[in-house]
């Protein structure tokens, strides 16, 4: 380990990053941290070396022996970004823990922000606004960003069940540490692996706030963890086990929060298959899955959802995998135009600044720093 530890009161944020071939993005990362004004009540950087097979190690040894903030793990082989992160949270001294992507990068302002947001409301879970970084250059807004909107009073998932429809990355929430640790939920090996943290940290969070800002710069990027074709998508129906057995064992949260748990469900399946990452002779298979998770978590009197998503959902619990297939260009053409519509609104509203190069976003907005790279992944 190297760099000095936080004082002994410990700072107010613990930044944790599991760091494992991101050297082009990582210096970025830390810049987007480490150059900010330091919060009131103080800040430490956790990097954990997830034995990098490239320069990262190196150079987060020399940024810790220019910056005392930054700590450094060296772990002598690489357990994966969950094993990483929870050795990050067992060495974290702050009041809360933000796990950020080290291939990303934090917004302009955003520490002061969530830092203000925590002494005002002294949340368990502080939700943020991110924006996507796109490829080539640009960027869009979060989906569902309308969710952090509001007077800003502090809630319950049960007050606001729809708040479960946010991204379940843990970038887009800051934790108090002693809730967290709390929860006894750990974050283990394999793709999806912070959906039940995530999911659970919701459910049983007394306090939830919101900032309707962005805080988080979310990188689409060729050959990330979550954006590389394999069989370890199926990763997450032992994620959503978790979750429901999260459900099952806390206090019964109500019909309409476990509806929203189970509708959460089935669309991040649906982004899972349509995203392209289940392989294709694997694709009948994932959507049997789909549909056996249907009959096993459809909550009591559950209804379809209207429209399109509704005839989606039908074709889920009927296991009709041929006529769910052939729905995938129409629908893959709903979200285009989705999104291109979504980008002209967000121009309207925030139109370019001198400078921005066509990416500004208004006062609530951050300059966003650094070359966009390519590709595809999603946000679920």
């Amino acid at each position: 380990m190297t760099g000095l530890p936080g004082a002994a009161a410990g700072p107010l944020i613990s930044v944790i990053l599991a760091v494992h071939g991101v050297e082009e993005y990582l210096a970025g990362c830390l810049d987007s941290i480490l150059g900010q004004p330091e919060p009131p009540g103080g800040l430490e950087v956790i990097a954990v070396d997830d034995a990098s097979p490239d320069g990262c190690g190196a150079l987060l040894d020399a940024r810790a022996a220019a910056d005392p903030r930054l700590r450094v793990i060296h772990l002598p082989r690489s357990a994966g970004p969950g094993p990483a992160r929870m050795r990050g949270l067992a060495e974290a001294a702050g009041a809360h823990v933000w796990f950020a992507d080290p291939d990303d990068l934090l917004a302009e302002g955003s520490l002061a922000a969530v830092a203000g947001r925590l002494d005002r409301d002294r949340p368990d879970v502080l939700l943020l606004d991110y924006r996507i970084l796109r490829p080539g250059g640009g960027s869009e807004p979060s989906p569902g960003a309308g969710l952090l909107a509001g007077p800003g009073a502090v809630i319950t998932l049960a007050g606001r069940p729809a708040l479960i429809d946010r991204t379940m990355t843990l970038w887009s929430k800051v934790f108090r540490r002693a809730f967290v640790t709390g929860l006894g939920v750990p974050l283990l090996q394999g793709i999806h692996e912070d959906v039940p943290l995530s999911a659970t940290a919701l459910l049983r969070a007394g306090r939830i706030a919101l900032l309707d800002q962005v805080c988080y710069l979310y990188r689409r990027r060729p050959g990330s963890f979550l954006a590389t074709a394999s069989m370890a998508h199926f990763g997450i129906f032992a994620s959503y086990a978790r979750v429901f057995a999260a459900l099952d064992r806390g206090a019964d949260p109500g019909p309409a929060v476990r509806a929203a748990v189970f509708g959460r469900m089935l669309e991040h399946y649906s982004s899972v298959l349509a995203s392209g990452l289940v392989p294709g002779p694997a694709r009948r298979r994932f959507f049997a899955r789909m549909a056996a998770d249907f009959r096993r978590y459809r909550p009591p009197g559950y209804r379809h959802p209207p429209g399109f998503r509704g005839l989606k959902t039908a074709l889920i619990r009927r296991d009709a995998y041929r006529a769910y297939a052939m729905l995938a260009p129409v629908n893959n053409a709903r979200v285009i135009v989705r999104r291109a519509l979504g980008r002209r609104t967000d121009r309207r509203r925030h139109p370019p600044r001198a400078g921005t190069g066509g990416r500004g976003r208004g006062a609530r907005s951050a300059a966003i720093p650094g070359h966009i790279p390519a590709n595809h992944d999603q946000v679920t």
